[in-house]
């Protein structure tokens, strides 16, 4: 459990510092140089996430809740949906341009999901604490960044290149997420 804890506190923290302390970031980036403080910065998430996978795998779950869902229709589509926010936010379709925070939601999506469709101790540590980081993140960021003036331009076709790539982007994970994970994504 300490290790899951250790990759989940690691990954929140080192995201969460841009938003939560943008002077000393750039107090970082200008001693350091914007290479280098992006390097530690990533060799920081890579060690948060190895943490998180050494940790889930060490962590023994127990049964907290009995999930509401069981994988199926309704949790695949809130998957769809996540994954085509998140890429969208790499995009400039319109979905980036009226959500604020597209990769975020993607990612609150994501993890609300997993809880709908799974109630033991590590997944409520993981997803609820990546659903929390979420929700911090887009209140952070907004307080930060302040009101929304100017939305980029966007293009439909964007948004058409965001919903293909998540449609193959969800195939390629619900048909690999048995081996990966141990948890068929969809009922067999």
């Amino acid at each position: 459990m300490s290790l899951l804890l250790a990759g989940i506190t690691i990954f929140c923290g080192v995201h969460l510092f841009k938003a939560a302390a943008p002077a000393t970031r750039d107090s970082l980036v200008e001693k350091l140089g914007e290479n280098p403080y992006k390097g530690i910065f990533s060799l920081l998430i890579i060690g948060g996430l190895v943490l998180i996978v050494f940790g889930w795998k060490a962590t023994v779950p127990r049964a907290m809740y009995m999930p509401p869902l069981a994988p199926g229709l309704i949790p695949a589509a809130l998957m769809l949906v996540a994954l085509i926010l998140f890429l969208a936010s790499q995009m400039n379709g319109h979905l980036k341009r009226t959500l604020r925070h597209p990769q975020m939601l993607g990612t609150l999506v994501w993890a609300v999901t997993h809880l709908l469709v799974n109630g033991d101790s590590r997944s409520v540590i993981l997803f609820g604490t990546l659903a929390a980081w979420a929700l911090l993140e887009i209140v952070l960021c907004n307080r930060r960044d302040g009101p929304r003036t100017e939305r980029p331009p966007a293009s439909a076709r964007f948004d058409a290149i965001a919903i293909v790539i998540g449609v193959v982007a969800f195939g390629l994970i619900g048909h690999f997420h048995l081996a990966l994970f141990g948890v068929a994504a969809l009922p067999v």
